[in-house]
This record gives C-alpha cells, sequence and structure tokens, in this order.
C-alpha cells in the first residue's frame, strides 16, 4: 500500500465514492513481446524429433520481459480509454471530465476502481472484460493483505487477519498484551551480547512488523528501531521485537479510518528525536500528514549525518516533511482537490520556528 493508495482511500470515504475491485486472470499472458525470444517445441508438438524452435508472440509466465509487457498492454488499452497516467504515481490512471472523474489503481494484477460517477465506473468495467479476461470482486473488501470495511460513516483500512497470523508465528497467543511497543527509554545498542543461533525468526517477525506499519502507524518507530539489527540480532533485541507483537494482540482491529465528515485541508506534523541512536548518535526524523483528520503519509527513519544541535535536527526532519508536502500538493491537484491555501507544518521546537524565516 504506497501513500497514493492511502490518499485516493482518503478521498473516497470523504466524497462517499463507491470502491470497487477488479482480478485479471493470468495477467502475465496478455503481454505483447517487444524482443524476439524462442523456447524449445512443448513434448508432443512434433510426432518426430525436430530441430525447429517456437517464436514466442506473447509474454509467458518466467520471462523477465513479462511484467513490463503486461503492464505496458494494460497502460496502452487505458490511454485509448481516454484515461491518462498519473504523473506522480505510475499505477494511477485518471479520467476527467468537466464535472466527473473515474481514478482506477493497479497492483499487478489487482485493480481498484473509485470516482464520482458509478455509471462511467461501470462502462469502465465492461470495457476493460472486452479486452482482457476479468472478474470483477464487488466491493473492496481485501486488497493487498489489507482489509477494507465501509460504514456508514466512512472507510475504515486494518489488518487484524495479518496481525493474528503474526501472533501465532511469534507463538504469542496465550500472552498478555501490553500497552506501549516500548518500555520507556528504551535504547538498544549493537554491542557484544548473545547473538541469536538463528537470525531467521527475528527477520520474519520484523519483515512482518513492517508490514503492518501501513494501517499501525502507532509501532512505526518501534519497528524502525528493531529493523537496524537484522543481520546480527541478540535474544534482547528478539524480547524487544515479541513486546511489540505483544502490544498488537491489544490494538489489532484499529487502523486507518476515512471519514466521510473530513476535511479537504494537508496539515503536517514534523518532529525529531536528537541524537536517539546510541551507537551513531544521529537522530530519527518523524513526521505524518493528514488530510483533513485522515491519516494519509507517515514516516520514522534514522537520518543520514550526524546533527550538532536538536534545531539541526529539527530542520533536517521538517526538510524532509516539506518535500512530502510538496509531493501530495502537486498529487491532490490532479485529482481536482487542489490546496488553495498555505499547507501548515507544525513542530515543537523553538529555535526551528523562530528562526523558520
Amino acid at each position: 500500500m504506497t501513500i497514493v493508495q492511502t490518499t485516493i482511500l482518503a478521498l473516497a470515504g470523504s466524497q462517499g465514492w463507491s470502491l470497487r475491485q477488479m482480478d485479471v486472470k493470468n495477467a502475465f499472458l496478455h503481454g505483447d513481446l517487444k524482443e524476439e525470444i524462442y523456447m524449445s517445441p512443448p513434448p508432443g508438438m512434433f510426432t518426430t524429433p525436430s530441430s525447429k524452435v517456437c517464436r514466442l508472440r506473447q509474454s509467458l509466465y518466467g520471462l523477465k520481459q513479462t511484467p513490463r509487457a503486461w503492464f505496458d498492454k494494460f497502460c496502452s488499452t487505458l490511454l485509448a480509454f481516454r484515461f491518462t497516467q498519473s504523473q506522480f504515481d505510475s499505477s494511477l490512471f485518471l479520467l476527467k471530465t468537466s464535472v466527473e472523474i473515474v481514478l482506477l489503481l493497479v497492483y499487478v494484477d489487482d485493480i481498484v476502481i473509485t470516482g464520482s460517477n458509478t455509471e462511467l465506473i461501470k462502462q469502465l468495467q465492461q470495457n476493460l472484460k472486452a479486452f482482457f479476461h476479468m472478474k470483477d470482486l464487488g466491493p473492496l473488501q481485501y486488497f493487498l493483505g489489507l482489509e477494507v470495511q465501509i460504514t456508514p460513516t466512512g472507510t475504515l483500512l486494518h489488518q487484524h487477519k495479518y496481525t493474528q497470523e503474526l501472533i501465532s508465528l511469534a507463538s504469542l497467543q496465550s500472552g498478555n498484551s501490553v500497552l506501549t511497543p516500548l518500555e520507556v527509554n528504551l535504547k538498544l545498542r549493537q554491542e557484544e551480547g548473545e547473538l541469536l543461533s538463528d537470525p531467521s525468526l527475528y527477520q520474519q517477525l520484523v519483515g512482518s512488523l513492517n508490514y503492518l506499519t501501513i494501517t499501525c502507524h502507532d509501532i512505526f518507530f518501534s519497528v524502525q528501531h528493531v529493523s537496524q539489527f537484522m543481520q546480527a540480532p541478540q535474544h534482547l533485541h528478539l524480547a524487544v521485537v515479541r513486546r511489540i507483537i505483544r502490544y498488537l494482540k491489544g490494538t489489532s482491529t484499529r487502523g486507518l479510518f476515512f471519514s466521510k465528515e473530513s476535511s479537504l485541508q494537508l496539515v503536517g506534523y514534523s518532529d525529531a528525536n536528537w541524537a536517539r541512536c546510541a551507537d551513531t548518535r544521529r537522530s530519527v526524523t518523524g513526521w505524518c500528514m493528514f488530510l483533513g483528520n485522515a491519516l494519509i503519509s507517515w514516516k520514522s527513519k534514522k537520518q543520514d549525518r550526524v546533527s550538532k544541535s536538536s534545531t539541526e535536527s529539527e530542520y533536517r526532519a521538517m526538510s524532509s516533511a516539506c518535500s512530502e508536502i510538496t509531493w501530495l500538493r502537486g498529487l491532490l491537484g490532479e485529482l481536482d482537490f487542489p490546496q488553495l491555501q498555505s499547507t501548515p507544518l507544525h513542530a515543537d521546537n523553538t529555535s526551528a520556528i523562530s528562526d523558520r524565516h
């Protein structure tokens, strides 16, 4: 799930648009190959041994060209339907009239369609079925491992099922939940300690936690912290990961909610934790972006260099946040929801605020 996808869901929730899902059957067989590729004939094609080979006209699963060939074919088909490809994300396509808009998101062979006109959406679905073997999955309910619930007041995006699978993987079904992902003031180090004999479980758990940050933004900082020890995790690091999962036991039904009553004003919040890393003394950038009251973008990442003061670390975080704001304003403008006013960016460092000009 990308920022574009959460933004589209936020807009659909606030505008009351329907969300439809489609699936392409054998998507990779639809692509047209540009290269000359030959293959040995399949068994039984010739009754006697032959030195003949077959030239492929369509793409096949297993070819390195196949994913691109499929996307190019799908893209050209949509362009023929008078869609335009987004300048901000190549997987987003738009159909605009003077008063209506239809949006299509594609992720390999999974497609989500939304927009202001249900008749245009139905027409698009029929046109796609005429070109590709597709199945209409109805209202959006499950997309890329994310559960989507449409309620009278908005759209809820969560990963309850995925969280339960992770709890089982960590063998924590019978454990109690905790109130916070990390203990207060915890600072993990790369110092010598007892290494795990097999780091694969740690790596698998942290990788799963990373995917959960799509909807569980409250664990983003914690997951960023434990992700630094993937190559040589210690028993202490695994204990911290298990605590994060125990926290999720009590919050698995939470997620991102996109309200129908949300405004469409973009607002940003930025912060930095000066010299947070105990090993490198580098700071951690953190920011989040809201569209009205809907969280659509967030980040928690160690900065790439040491800051000499808290003000410097805050400036770096604010600079990163401003880049995201600039990109989001462009995306929203393309989607016909332009930000007519300046976008406020909130920060809490007195020096950074007083020197902002």
